[in-house]
């Protein structure tokens, strides 16, 4: 398989990155099992241009894990790049592997945290561990005035990462949240395969936080 390497490299923690003692046995163990895969921090993706920052949770075992870049592989990656090709923040052909034509315009795709941890749960120090990369990667994108969190762990670190404060900034789907430079967080319930299936977001919800912030990026932000 074919790796793309990262827009923003400078940023990324390294390849075999020491810092959580758990996800670090649990790289090696899949690096033993699954040889091919990439099975390391996975890289940002996207354009280092970007006016929108996405942040996901984690990279997931058969998904970015897998491929190396973010949502790519696995149930959540079809919906998210679906949405972003429809409203104009990607081109190409998604086929789910690092090497498709897909690129994103104008958009940033970085993960709260950026290793694989078992069961896709990430323990609350592995999330504030990880945190200093998410927070160098939203200073790697500096056009970047409008963000959206997949998810309530994502809100919670993308807003401690921009600056807010929890207690003021609830998490709900569509909730915006103004940081403290006028910066703006969108959230939406993650894109994984339980809450689409559960019906706990459908494909109108997810694109309505798209559309909401195609239309931030018409109005800027003051």
């Amino acid at each position: 398989m074919n790796f793309a390497p990262s827009p923003i490299a400078d940023s990324e923690p390294p390849h075999d990155c020491p810092l959580c003692p758990r996800l670090v046995a649990f790289r090696h163990e899949l690096r033993e099992e699954f040889p091919t895969w990439w099975n390391a921090p996975v890289n940002a993706f996207g354009d280092p241009a970007a006016w929108l920052g996405i942040i996901g949770l984690a990279p997931g075992k058969h998904g970015a894990n897998r491929t190396g870049r973010p949502f790519t592989g696995d149930f959540a990656g079809v919906l998210l790049y679906d949405t972003l090709t429809k409203y104009g923040f990607a081109t190409g052909t998604f086929e789910a592997k690092p090497d498709d034509t897909l690129q994103l315009q104008g958009a940033m795709i970085i993960n709260a945290v950026k290793c694989l941890p078992p069961q896709n749960k990430p323990t609350p120090e592995e999330i504030r561990t990880c945190r200093p990369f998410l927070e160098g990667q939203i200073a790697a994108i500096p056009k970047a005035r409008v963000f959206v969190a997949l998810g309530q762990i994502a809100h919670q670190s993308a807003v401690k990462a921009l600056g807010g404060r929890l207690p003021k900034c609830k998490f709900g789907h569509l909730a915006e949240h103004r940081m403290p430079d006028g910066r703006i967080l969108i959230d939406s319930y993650h894109c994984s395969r339980y809450n689409q299936n559960t019906g706990r977001l459908t494909t109108e919800m997810f694109e309505a936080v798209f559309a909401r912030a195609a239309e931030l990026r018409d109005s800027p932000v003051s």
